[in-house]
């Protein structure tokens, strides 16, 4: 038991209820604004936007309160409004409610996702190795959703609320597993005022702060391009007479791969320690598979772009923040978690609408090349900082 009172396997369970939860929320957004709501495109964007602008708030706020307050009592609160929200979403899902509630269910995302991030810096075991276990837990959660969720929606005949019931549920099962196995830390007054002085007055060491922040900004301009693939590219697909079944099967791909590959990342650094490198050849490799879609004219070149684009995913965002964890001390770990959930998500919002513009601007193909360029270009300036302020960091 770590000195927050959760042992790691109710963080993995909680991270895969949520997972499947949010997977059979995120993939039907889209296409339930536009054929059951009858609302453009544009629209769908717009909500999609609001829904990560709030979860870029709730990743920042919950990491700064998981510093100052009760962590347990964050957490329970935070479940237990996502699910109500989930629960009125039951039956109150036309338009523009359908927004709102989701708005708010980006909100609570963020805040549960950073909850667990922060609650699994004070695990008390290596850090790559829990990160590496929350990424798998959650891609794993993701695979099972996202293959379930289609049939059901097709056989619902369009209707969401079959759909909310069953994330209810899994939320509910997610609450109660708080409840149950997510302790009080015995943290009296007195003590948690001392933290909060500590948190106001820490300051991490310069080159610390430099890696971690030059993390933060690779991270934005790494899911802004990656969300191509999530967005725009299912158009890019669909006009070269590849189906939407066949789009959608490369997803269940990713989320099979990164399983696969998260496994044997851990089995890995049992004997190789090098996190930094894992972060240079996953940027490297995510910009790779940008390269590769200017070839693609065939099903299988796209497959094997999915497939690179998960080696780098799997290899480097993992390994991002647990580097971030051990750069930060205790006393401000849910911060910079906050902080790295919220760049992230911000990456997220504005990617579907870059891609937009630079598709309407120019083509499908110059936008991979910006792809491509960006990542390439984000990985040197890493490069370089890593270099120069590496040795003058400080872990925690």
């Amino acid at each position: 038991m770590n000195r927050q009172g959760v042992e790691l396997k109710w963080l993995l369970l909680g991270m895969f209820l949520g997972s499947i939860g949010n997977s059979f929320v995120w993939p039907l957004t889209t296409i339930y604004i536009h054929d059951q709501l009858h609302e453009s495109l544009t629209v769908s964007g717009i909500v999609l936007l609001f829904y990560s602008g709030a979860n870029v708030i709730g990743s920042y706020v919950s990491g700064l309160l998981f510093d100052r307050a009760n962590p347990r009592k964050l957490m329970i609160g935070g479940t237990l409004l996502a699910t109500i929200v989930m629960a009125i979403m039951i039956l109150f899902n036309g338009w523009p409610i359908y927004g709102i509630l989701l708005t708010a269910i980006g909100f609570f995302n963020g805040w549960i996702i950073t909850m667990v991030n922060s609650f699994a810096t004070r695990s008390g075991r290596d850090g790559r190795y829990v990160f590496n276990m929350l990424y798998f837990a959650n891609n794993l959660g993701m695979v099972i959703g996202t293959t379930i969720v289609g049939p059901l929606y097709q056989y619902a005949h369009g209707n969401v609320s079959p759909m909310f019931l069953i994330t209810t549920i899994l939320y509910t099962m997610f609450l109660l597993v708080v409840l149950f196995f997510f302790k009080d830390s015995h943290q009296s007054t007195t003590q948690t005022e001392t933290n909060n002085e500590q948190t106001t007055s820490i300051k991490l060491p310069q080159a610390n702060l430099w890696i971690n922040w030059i993390f933060f900004i690779a991270l934005v301009v790494i899911w802004t391009m990656y969300e191509q693939w999530a967005s725009n590219l299912s158009v890019f697909m669909t006009d070269q007479g590849i189906s939407m079944t066949k789009y959608s099967l490369l997803w269940t791909l990713n989320g099979i791969l990164i399983v696969i590959f998260q496994l044997g990342l851990t089995w890995l650094n049992r004997w190789i320690n090098r996190p930094y490198a894992q972060v240079f050849i996953g940027i490297f490799t995510i910009g790779f598979s940008f390269v590769l879609l200017l070839y693609a004219h065939s099903y299988s070149w796209f497959v094997a772009a999915m497939v690179v684009l998960t080696i780098g995913e799997a290899t480097a965002l993992p390994t991002m923040p647990a580097i971030v964890n051990s750069l930060s001390p205790v006393a401000v770990k849910g911060k910079y978690q906050g902080i790295l959930n919220a760049f992230s998500s911000i990456g997220k919002a504005i990617g579907p609408l870059f891609g937009g513009l630079m598709i309407e601007a120019t083509s499908y193909h110059i936008l991979f090349v910006i792809c491509a360029v960006s990542i390439f270009i984000m990985e040197i300036i890493v490069l370089l900082v890593v270099k120069v302020k590496r040795a003058k960091t400080v872990e925690y």
